[in-house]
């Protein structure tokens, strides 16, 4: 059995029902349940498509393990379109859920007058936040957390061959490990934030999606290739790369003097004399910089750390928000 009281334009104001979901708590899963219902369906199937998918690689894998080497370019043909599919829709996924779910969780009860019916039958503010709150991130950060975890476990096999063994810069670093649940919560905070702010479910969308594309940007270009300690490979000027470890990331190359003092790779390069030029400036050695596989693991918790971190200030700047100002 369940009760409710209902108005024509708002919907479900306020209800209690039997089983696990009670008041404001269902009210909220009544109000977005459509959303909420699903983003855990396309998780499963997402889930089950990887799954299937990981059938197919283990087979692959199995009659390569000699020759994993000599293998990309049909590993391309066969699994490249697939992977690089996979890892467009893990990246989509935090745009999708702030702009669809997080926009307009306040924006579309601002607008359409239904916070003010709640908060006048017997609901305090404070108590329809938390439900409003909790109930949408809670789902978002179990359904990124499953499908990063059965990603991860999908990609790790043939991590050396996907995208070209490039973790850093071509998708797994933020499609596995705890940086797609952080980063999905990053946004849909924002995206919750620019709700209360504009107060209009549609303009929120779409400064939503702008904003998620921006901290795509930064993210990429200015704090992800920062999370780690680069190792140096150094070597002669004249001679060799020995080459990076396997799986390594290779980030920069250098020249350097003996002492370690770093100068631009083309440094001495247009000199009409270059080893004159070298020579001058005590260049002897080319460096080149690179992050171990064995660093992806701490560089996504630190990364998932400032997200989450980032989430609680957003977070309480809408309950402030909410709490302090007229709705």
């Amino acid at each position: 059995m369940s009760t409710a009281t209902t108005t024509p334009e708002a919907g479900t104001v306020t209800g209690t029902a039997s089983g696990p979901l009670r008041g404001t708590v269902w009210l909220v899963w009544r109000r977005h349940r459509a959303a909420l219902l699903t983003g855990i369906l396309v998780t499963l199937a997402a889930c089950a498509l990887f799954s299937y998918q990981r059938i197919g690689l283990m087979e692959y894998l199995g009659t390569k393990t000699a020759g994993l080497d000599s293998s990309g370019d049909d590993f391309r043909i066969r699994f490249g379109g697939t992977f690089e599919a996979d890892i467009q829709f893990l990246e989509a996924v935090p745009l999708i859920v702030a702009a669809f779910l997080g926009a307009p969780l306040i924006s579309s009860e601002l607008e359409r007058g239904t916070l003010q019916l709640v908060t006048t039958q017997s609901v305090s503010r404070s108590r329809w936040l938390a439900s409003t709150l909790a109930v949408p991130l809670a789902l978002v950060a179990a359904c990124t957390l499953l499908l990063s975890l059965v990603f991860r476990w999908l990609w790790l096999p043939g991590h050396e061959l996907i995208v070209g063994g490039d973790w850093l810069n071509s998708g797994p670093f933020d499609a596995t490990g705890p940086v797609l649940v952080a980063k999905t919560l990053f946004v849909t905070a924002c995206g919750i934030a620019l709700g209360k702010l504009i107060k209009r479910m549609i303009p929120a969308m779409v400064a939503t999606a702008f904003t998620v594309v921006v901290v795509d940007v930064i993210w990429s270009d200015k704090v992800g290739p920062k999370l780690g300690t680069l190792h140096n490979l150094t070597y002669p000027i004249n001679g060799e790369s020995p080459g990076v470890p396997r799986g390594a990331i290779q980030m920069d190359d250098w020249v350097a003097t003996a002492d370690g003092r770093l100068f631009g790779f083309s440094t001495c390069v247009g000199d009409a004399k270059p080893e004159v030029c070298r020579a001058s400036k005590g260049i002897v050695n080319h460096v080149t910089q690179y992050y171990n596989f064995d660093q992806m693991p701490g560089m996504q918790w630190l990364g998932a750390g400032i997200l989450l971190a980032l989430t609680a200030l957003v977070l309480a700047f809408v309950v402030w928000r909410a709490t302090r100002r007229p709705l």
